[in-house]
């Protein structure tokens, strides 16, 4: 009775006679890892097997379980040994059969796995907890998320027990496609009913809402919880602190911190560091400073992501030397750095024109072995472009590309500039047109150079067709576009067009700034419309605007 009610699951995942594909599952082993740990289990396996009288399955299915767990996880050497087992005739118990599982499940290969879960009903056993929660996994880990929650509803009409993992389990499977409304629905539903919920459960949701930007949905959720009697952990602040953080509620985000050391939950380098990068992307270096030193006071090292959010924090204010003492002492330390700590030098060093200095970095960089990325190559490109070194530039585009490292918008976006601002207009366009072509989708701010670059070239008709043709495309056509529109229509002396202009950007919703009103303002002066520069000053002051620094 059992197996026909299972007869769905048979019918979807079950077998057909095994694949040719996969059938070097069940060749004889033939070691390649040089993993000793694994080949000593086999060995014993093998020993094992030779025995006379042979020794009892749990002993047998201690090393496959040994094997499953190994760092390298050899799924393909359990279920090739498990059939050794079977051809001897040695009769295995549902903790074989769940290790078999667990191995297909991680393979991706869920059709063998729902095979062995036949091949437990048809043998008479029972399938345990563990069974279940290896193949909901399975299937969740195998992106058949909605495939699972069918799977369970069965499960439990069935009326068979789920525990704690099995809803961990859903319930994160939800979160990662988004589904996080869904997961709190699951969440109510089982809560004192199903299973008891705990921490974990809240964690996962608490993070997914905070990762979508409902931080305050996640903070009621942790109020929930506190009301429930249910315990927050380290997991639970730093997924709140970070959410506040993202959001820019950096008051809101020390409160918790302050909350939890109430709560006499140790702060780990994680909160720390989640904080510090926060005060220094808010520009508050002297504080992050702080943040540091309370840090080590309290015993918690600080680690690569700590060093590295406090260089940036530097880079960001322009203080690019007290960047590269963070990165030299962090290194002296014996704290590694990673990608991402070069890149935010290399990036600094490029902003400040130390082109060659960076070029340097990202030359020790792949000496040790450390691969650079996108950003890494945008960041020298760059800064070889601002310096009119732009044949060096492409020198990188194509080792890009001979690395399989693919070049985005931002790295066509300063080839496009730098062309158009040494007057080769014609080689900018033939790049847009050629990266369009390679289905990368030019960006408002590649536009942006581009009409900026006609206007100056004096090509202001072909300006004005780029800027209509964005306009009919239903491009976010910004203020800066419109200001390079109505600098460049009076530097030619059109200046009723240019007020036109101003008209329509207001008229889009697009609300006027400084600049634009200062570019007409000064270019009617220019030529002596006085009259009409001084109703656009009154206007610009009546708004509040203050006029540019030059």
């Amino acid at each position: 009775m059992l197996k026909n009610r299972f007869i769905y699951y048979s019918n979807n995942f079950l077998i057909p006679p095994f694949r040719a594909s996969f059938c070097h599952y069940l060749h004889p082993f033939i070691p390649k890892s040089n993993d000793f740990d694994v080949n000593n289990d086999v060995s014993s396996f093998h020993r094992m097997l030779r025995m006379r009288p042979t020794p009892s399955i749990v002993e047998f299915n201690k090393i496959l379980g040994s094997i499953v767990k190994a760092n390298n996880n050899h799924y393909t050497t359990a279920i090739s040994l498990s059939h050794q087992l079977e051809l001897k005739g040695i009769t295995p118990t549902i903790v074989t059969f769940n290790i078999l599982v667990n191995c297909y499940c991680h393979l991706g290969e869920m059709t063998f796995a729902f095979s062995i879960f036949a091949k437990i009903l048809k043998l008479g056993y029972h399938p345990t907890t563990i069974t279940f929660n290896t193949l909901i996994n399975g299937i969740c880990l195998n992106g058949k998320l909605k495939e699972a929650l069918h799977f369970h509803d069965h499960v439990i009409a069935l009326g068979f027990h789920l525990d704690q993992v099995s809803y961990r389990t859903l319930i994160n499977g939800l979160c990662k496609i988004g589904e996080t409304r869904a997961a709190l629905q699951m969440l109510k539903k089982i809560e004192g009913k199903l299973v008891n919920t705990d921490v974990v459960m809240y964690n996962i949701i608490i993070n997914s809402l905070c990762k979508d930007k409902a931080v305050s949905d996640a903070y009621q959720l942790y109020s929930e919880m506190i009301t429930k009697r249910i315990s927050p952990d380290v997991v639970t602040f730093n997924s709140l602190i970070l959410g506040f953080c993202v959001v820019g509620q950096l008051k809101e985000a020390f409160g918790l911190f302050h909350e939890m050391v109430l709560k006499n939950i140790n702060p780990d380098v994680y909160t720390f560091s989640i904080l510090v990068d926060a005060l220094c992307k808010d520009g508050n270096i002297t504080r992050a400073k702080n943040m540091l030193a309370v840090m080590m006071k309290q015993g918690v090292i600080p680690d690569v992501v700590t060093y590295s959010s406090l260089m940036d924090g530097y880079c960001l204010v322009n203080e690019v030397n007290k960047a590269k003492h963070v990165f030299s002492t962090m290194s002296r330390l014996g704290v590694a750095p990673h990608a991402h700590s070069y890149n935010i030098m290399i990036n600094g060093l490029g902003k400040i024109k130390m082109v060659d200095e960076a070029l340097s970095l990202f030359k020790e960089m792949c000496c040790k072995g450390i691969a650079p990325d996108t950003v890494t190559y945008n960041s020298l490109i760059d800064g070889l472009c601002k310096l009119g070194r732009i044949s060096y530039a492409w020198q990188l585009v194509d080792e890009m590309h001979n690395n399989g490292i693919p070049a985005d918008i931002l790295t066509y976006n300063s080839l496009i500039d730098v062309l158009c601002k040494n007057h080769h207009i014609d080689k900018a366009i033939a790049l847009v047109k050629k990266i369009k072509d390679q289905g990368i989708q030019p960006s408002m701010y590649t536009y942006n150079i581009l009409i900026d670059g006609l206007c100056k070239g004096g090509r202001l008709k072909n300006a004005q067709d780029v800027f209509q043709d964005l306009l009919i495309k239903g491009y976010s056509v910004n203020a800066w576009t419109y200001n390079i529109m109505i600098n460049g229509l009076c530097k030619e002396g059109l200046f009723n067009e240019a007020e036109v202009l101003l008209s329509k950007m207001e008229n889009n919703g697009i609300i006027p700034d400084a600049v634009t009103y200062e570019t007409i303002i000064r270019a009617l002066f220019r030529k002596d419309e006085n009259e009409k520069a001084e109703k656009l000053l009154r206007e610009m002051i009546i708004r509040g605007l203050l006029l540019c620094k030059h």
